[in-house]
């Protein structure tokens, strides 16, 4: 089954023993799992499980709600599973023992912010359409960006018959090579600014998402991993 586990892995992350001595309990008849004698390399499910050891049974394994902001590298997909083999954001986060997966999406060819979860609540309320949570992207486009393209880039772009909410828009940096924007956005189509991009005839070459709500991604290195705080929790929440 997929959410089983060893046996001797299931006491060690209890705090048992570790598992070289948690084989030699099971091996010494010291475990029950649902009233019989365990085996040794029997699995679990870490949630239904009724264990014991020297007749003393171990309280239901509850697990912990766990938040994590990610930088997310350019070349990884969001997708937890990924029938092409790609590099996806699960392997950023496989030391952690709990099932993280990632709240909302950045496509493959994007970096940034990328919030990470096992409390589908909070996952479900954070990307609900009717919440117009503010999403702060960094986008470098090739070439220059006329007044005219910010300003229908501000107004909203008609994509799949449907026009985009008006965004705040700002100019971060104008050179003839290059135009860096700053994107507020409180929608979340799919590819939904390389797209209004390429609908003016822009080509974007960088595009990495800086803050969600009142979260930043400040100096998070790439492919690396910050539990929230308390108080982020609690000011994502309120969103």
């Amino acid at each position: 089954m997929p959410n089983e586990i060893r046996l001797q892995k299931y006491l060690a992350e209890r705090g048992v023993a570790s598992r070289r001595k948690a084989e030699e309990m099971i091996l010494a008849g010291r475990v029950t799992v649902h009233g019989r004698p365990a085996k040794l390399g029997q699995s679990v499910d870490p949630k239904t499980a009724i264990v014991a050891v020297d007749g003393q049974r171990l309280e239901p394994h509850r697990e912990r709600k766990l938040y994590l902001m990610l930088h997310k590298p350019r070349g990884y997909v969001t997708t937890m599973e990924d029938r092409h083999a790609r590099r996806g954001v699960a392997e950023l986060v496989a030391s952690y023992p709990e099932r993280l997966f990632p709240v909302g999406r950045l496509d493959k060819d994007s970096e940034g912010l990328l919030l990470m979860t096992n409390d589908g609540d909070f996952a479900n309320a954070l990307t609900h359409p009717s919440r117009h949570v503010k999403k702060v992207y960094r986008v470098t486009i090739r070439g220059q960006v006329s007044d005219r393209q910010q300003e229908a880039l501000r107004g909203g772009v008609e994509l799949d018959g449907q026009p985009t909410l008006p965004l705040e828009l700002r100019l971060l940096a104008d050179e003839p090579e290059r135009t860096v924007l700053e994107f507020t956005l409180r929608e979340g189509r799919n590819r939904q600014i390389r797209r209004m991009c390429g609908a003016l005839g822009l080509e974007v070459a960088r595009l990495k998402r800086v803050a969600i709500g009142p979260l930043r991604l400040g100096m998070l290195p790439p492919g690396q991993t910050r539990e929230l705080t308390a108080e982020e929790i609690k000011r994502l929440k309120n969103l």
